[in-house]
């Protein structure tokens, strides 16, 4: 089965770190270019973070010198590490690929207090 499954979020203080996973299966994980995206309440999903099968990445302006993506293929999975949060990276965090058709996990719930 196809599938993206994130892992990782929760509540933390304006300041801190968090780190989400998302582990991968049903294809050949180290063949595709990764993405994160959030979504705030009320807002448009918007792109987070990219991670290429070469391992380039690239960030939206706001996250870059905050947020680091990383992959391991041997493990299937990509990581969003976030550091310095603050209150409008609350949001659900979504993993997502093209495997012929899009593919979304079910996302995960990070939620920064001030």
């Amino acid at each position: 089965q196809v599938q993206l499954v994130e892992s990782g979020g929760g509540l933390v203080q304006a300041g801190g770190s968090l780190r989400l996973s998302c582990a991968a299966s049903g294809f050949t994980f180290s063949s595709y270019t990764m993405r994160w995206y959030r979504q705030a309440p009320g807002k448009e999903r918007e792109l987070v973070a990219t991670i290429t099968s070469a391992g380039s990445t690239n960030y939206a302006d706001s996250m870059k010198g905050r947020f680091t993506i990383s992959r391991d293929n041997a493990k299937s999975t990509v990581y969003l590490q976030m550091n310095s949060l603050n209150a409008e990276d609350t949001a659900v965090y979504y993993c997502n690929t093209w495997v012929k058709a899009p593919l979304w996990g079910q996302g995960t719930q990070v939620t920064v207090s001030s």
